[in-house]
């Protein structure tokens, strides 16, 4: 059974891969690299576990570890070959691109610089997990899609929403066990990241929740990534059901349930809270005053509920968890104190591979690490952290007037889903390393690029931002 999904993989993520190839070298259709990382990085790291489950050859894991790189920096070549004259190529650069310019340009400092006791090889690769999401930023930047290709990449987000939902079907009435216990991913994470099995189902104790109940995942790397990119699923399915006739949205209500049951099978409390300020940040957008309220009722609700009706061990996980009692969330702010102690030691920073949960950086040299902004602030100083909170702020700010202010609906579908997750990342990103879960973090990133290539276009035909101009036209 194990060779059948490897020879599926194969064929597949082969077969993906040399026709995206074939596709922009031939063709000149570099911006189809999307395509390809849409559909591909949801499965990476499931794909891997059984490749090596099948082969245990590092050799051909290795082929396949280096596609999804691989992938953007042909794109990259591909761009450039197809614009000979480059160094002609017109330079409208936006507060959002100069930020991205300016991280990116640090990081590449720290690089060079004599600083942290890491590796130059391990700070290299972390510096490639900081540059690739920049090179798709910018060639989301220079990309202009038809329609015909805007709704492609969104049906492959569809199919990834319904399908990671389907397989939790399967994992909790069929298999009664998480996927991850058949693909070899306890092997695969022992012989490539030396990390041993651990919790009660043999994989790692983010598979399951405090109380011994499993903790999800599907096809996604661990329950903490499903629970991050679904919702880029439920902004997609929702933008799509209040953009189109009532008479046609039904599908997009299946996209929005299916996300939200996988949101509940991932049991991620940082991801609940950012479904819910996502929620809040769209009724804002859209001027829905009576879904905040709505949301504020079913808070209380909620409220009643944990205090009058739910069970001891519910009521003691949430009380814990608002405590601060919960072992994971007093491991969070352990790792926050630990950031924020090495920050005011080391204000300019303590070098690249210095913190996080990036394969490049060792146990031992490891400070801080479940929080994306102190991550940055730990390796790059202050300047740094605030470089990159400036970035999220701008790219949710210019996707959300994009948004308000494009003629071009599926455009401003897009600009809407970038900023709406960006927005809604923002409580993940107080507890985890985001920025690793290449699926949600990659394809935003090409989002906010695609939306400030049509915000520069809307600027440089002098079109202001007035949050009173009526929504994109159906």
């Amino acid at each position: 059974m194990i060779l059948i999904f490897f020879l599926l993989i194969t064929i597949t993520v082969g077969g993906g891969f040399l026709w995206t190839i074939q596709e922009m070298v031939f063709k000149g259709k570099w911006t189809h690299f999307i395509f390809f990382l849409a559909a591909f990085l949801p499965f990476y790291i499931t794909s891997l576990s059984v490749i090596y489950l099948a082969t245990s050859s590092n050799l051909i894991l290795g082929v396949f570890q280096v596609l999804k790189e691989l992938i953007v920096l042909i794109a990259v070549l591909v761009f450039v070959f197809y614009n000979r004259k480059i160094f002609e190529y017109p330079l409208r650069l936006q507060i959002t691109d100069w930020l991205m310019l300016g991280f990116l340009g640090l990081g590449f400092l720290y690089l060079l610089l004599p600083i942290g006791e890491a590796s130059f090889m391990n700070k290299v690769l972390y510096y490639k997990s900081m540059l690739i999401p920049g090179f798709i930023y910018f060639l989301g930047r220079n990309t202009r899609f038809s329609d015909l290709e805007i709704k492609r990449l969104f049906g492959i987000i569809f199919v990834i929403a319904i399908g990671a939902f389907v397989v939790n079907l399967l994992e909790t009435f069929v298999l009664n066990s998480h996927i991850q216990q058949f693909s070899g991913y306890a092997l695969y994470n022992q012989a490539i990241n030396d990390i041993d099995p651990t919790g009660n189902f043999g994989l790692t104790w983010t598979f399951e929740t405090q109380s011994v109940t499993k903790r999800l995942a599907s096809f996604f790397s661990d329950p903490l990534e499903m629970a991050s990119s679904v919702l880029m699923g439920f902004a997609a399915g929702l933008i799509w059901f209040l953009t189109t006739k009532k008479s046609q949205n039904w599908f997009y209500l299946l996209i929005m349930f299916a996300s939200l049951g996988s949101l509940f099978f991932s049991a991620s409390r940082a991801a609940f809270v950012a479904f819910f300020v996502m929620i809040f940040f769209v009724a804002l957008v859209f001027g829905l005053y009576k879904l905040i309220v709505g949301g504020f009722l079913a808070l209380i609700a909620f409220a009643i509920y944990v205090l009058l009706f739910a069970s001891e061990d519910f009521y003691f996980f949430v009380l814990d968890t608002l405590t601060f009692e919960n072992s994971s969330s007093l491991g969070h702010v352990v790792e926050w104190l630990l950031a924020l102690d090495s920050m005011v030691a080391n204000p300019l920073g303590i070098g690249l591979a210095m913190s996080g949960n990036f394969g490049s950086v060792t146990d031992e040299l490891r400070v801080g690490g479940e929080n994306q902004f102190l991550i940055y602030g730990v390796q790059l100083g202050w300047i740094g952290m605030m470089l990159y909170i400036s970035l999220i702020f701008y790219s949710i700010k210019d996707c959300i007037k994009v948004f308000y202010n494009s003629g071009n609906k599926l455009a401003a579908r897009i600009a809407f889903v970038g900023g709406v997750v960006k927005f809604g990342l923002l409580i993940p990103l107080f507890t985890a390393n985001v920025e690793i879960y290449t699926y949600v973090s990659w394809v935003t990133w090409w989002m906010v690029g695609y939306s400030i290539n049509e915000f520069s276009s809307l600027k440089n035909r002098s079109l202001s931002y007035d949050p009173a101009l009526e929504l994109p036209a159906l």
